[in-house]
């Protein structure tokens, strides 16, 4: 299967792009790849990418039925991380029996849902290592 594009940015608009800074890049330990000013871009995985920026009237911070996800093998070992930099978590590490998955919940600085998830489906794509 061909996959059609090389990479992949998920943007988020932020009322405060220090607090969210440091959220992404610090407690996250995302790596910041490009500092655009008004946004910023972290490196999520490979191809993968998280976008923040400032914002406006045009470009309001909204929430509310957006996720983003992170995979990984280690739902508990970042748990225990983030747990230790002080993250609350909206919800811990648990199964998904409907979906296959493991993961916990918690929220960025503007409330956007971060859920961190394995994939316990044989069917899921995992990259190449």
């Amino acid at each position: 299967m061909e996959i059609p594009f090389d990479q992949q940015v998920t943007f988020l608009y932020v009322s405060d792009l220090d607090a969210s800074t440091a959220f992404y890049g610090d407690t996250l330990s995302l790596p910041m790849v490009l500092d655009q000013g008004g946004c910023r871009i972290f490196q999520a995985s490979q191809n993968g990418f998280i976008g923040i920026c400032m914002c406006t009237k045009e470009r309001p911070s909204t929430p509310d039925g957006l996720i983003v996800t992170l995979v990984t093998d280690d739902v508990d070992g970042w748990f225990e991380r983030l747990a230790a930099k002080g993250v609350q978590f909206v919800k811990p590490p648990t199964e998904n029996a409907e979906y296959r998955i493991y993961h916990c919940f918690l929220r960025d600085p503007d409330s956007h849902q971060i859920e961190i998830q394995r994939f316990e489906d044989p069917g899921w794509a995992k990259p190449d290592s």
